[in-house]
């Protein structure tokens, strides 16, 4: 368990990074700045010999640096534009049934390392949601189970790892996903593997099977930014490449934890 001193500490550096990077940005807008991606890092402002609270280990900087602002563009003037014209397209009810169908089906992600877990009552949670909200709830385009006392019971490969007492591993930024770790990295491909073999079985008999496969990804893809409020150098930080970083890794170092 964490101290009460380091909990306080982690919710202060939250709290100034978003008291600056409102300031800043806002300041940026009413200005006109033109907000773009950070040229340099923490490192070319600080002491190297001493040790700060936003250090993390990150060997691979460099090559997360550029994946960083790949995704930035990428995100920019690809994906971004993408998911705004699935919105102006999809009433907003459509929107939500179409997410409430694929949160049901990530379900199995949740479900799967719950039992790797042993953890029993998250497993018998997240089998009830399945059950409720794939019959009463037309598969999953209604949540009833959430409002029936049965939350969500988030699990993932890389938490199950954690879980078993596998370290972190260097910090990673992925192209298109965004920030990861060697373990969650791992864990990904694991999930998408066991995802990628029930959608195999489900549609084992259709026609057109690969078609249908790379429909629903796709709009899977889409459904998930749609639904990630984050937007790539919006802090107003020159820092944001170290805050994120630092978020991530504590927000999945919490996740393992609960």
């Amino acid at each position: 368990m964490r101290s009460t001193k380091s909990i306080l500490l982690f919710a202060l550096l939250i709290f100034i990074m978003l008291s600056t990077g409102c300031a800043t940005n806002q300041s940026a807008q009413k200005n006109g700045a033109v907000i773009v991606p950070a040229t340099k890092p923490v490192a070319a402002y600080v002491r190297s010999d001493v040790k700060y609270a936003i250090d993390a280990y990150d060997p691979w900087e460099g090559f997360n640096r550029h994946m960083y602002i790949f995704n930035y563009y990428f995100d920019k003037y690809f994906f971004l534009p993408v998911v705004g014209a699935y919105e102006w397209i999809m009433p907003d009810y459509l929107e939500d049934r179409i997410s409430g169908i694929f949160k049901n089906f990530s379900e199995l992600r949740n479900f799967t390392n719950n039992l790797l877990q042993l953890k029993g009552k998250g497993t018998a949670i997240t089998t009830g949601r399945v059950l409720v909200n794939s019959t009463v709830g037309l598969a999953g385009m209604y949540d009833p189970a959430s409002k029936w006392g049965m939350p969500v019971q988030k699990e993932d490969f890389g938490q199950t790892l954690g879980h078993y007492g596998v370290g972190a591993g260097p910090f990673l930024v992925l192209p298109v996903f965004g920030p990861s770790t060697l373990r969650d990295t791992t864990g990904l491909v694991f999930d998408t593997a066991v995802h990628a073999a029930v959608m195999n079985w489900a549609l084992d008999d259709v026609n057109n099977k690969t078609e249908i496969k790379l429909g629903i990804n796709v709009l899977g893809a889409i459904d998930e930014r749609h639904r990630t409020p984050f937007r790539y150098y919006q802090s107003g930080s020159p820092f944001e490449y170290e805050y994120l970083r630092k978020l991530y890794l504590e927000k999945r170092l919490m996740d393992i934890a609960r």
